[in-house]
């Protein structure tokens, strides 16, 4: 079951580079959480179902613009999958460049994505994911 969780992984970060609400919806839980680095270093918190990860995309939509989640490496880890590659993109308004490392761990339940952590750093992603660096 896990080389297909592997396969929805990809499916939720191509959808999410696409902006595709709908299809990132059709493939987590009614309950599924999103927690961005970025909000859980500020605020502590996520975003959770289809109207918190609408008002995640219109907050980030709001300060950058053209931001993706670049993958380079899926491995499959059981219950969860973990995402190594970069974050790119570019301020709205000052056009600054992103270009960040980035991890993401999915976990799931029942044959669909349960949450999504991401981290601003490897080692991070790593440890969440049970692994050392």
């Amino acid at each position: 079951m896990s080389q297909e969780d592997v396969e929805i992984a990809k499916q939720v970060v191509d959808a999410y580079n696409r902006r595709d609400i709908d299809a990132i919806v059709g493939l987590g839980t009614p309950d599924f959480e999103w927690l961005p680095a970025t909000t859980r270093i500020v605020e502590g918190g996520g975003y959770r179902g289809r109207d918190g990860f609408e008002a995640y995309l219109v907050e980030i939509g709001n300060t950058l613009e053209e931001l993706r989640a670049v993958a380079a490496e899926f491995r499959d880890l059981g219950d969860r999958v973990l995402v190594l590659g970069r974050m790119q993109g570019r301020g709205i308004g000052s056009g600054v460049p992103v270009d960040a490392p980035l991890g993401m761990v999915f976990d799931f339940r029942d044959d669909k994505v349960s949450r999504v952590r991401t981290y601003l750093d490897h080692g991070e992603a790593l440890r969440a994911a049970g692994l050392a660096e």
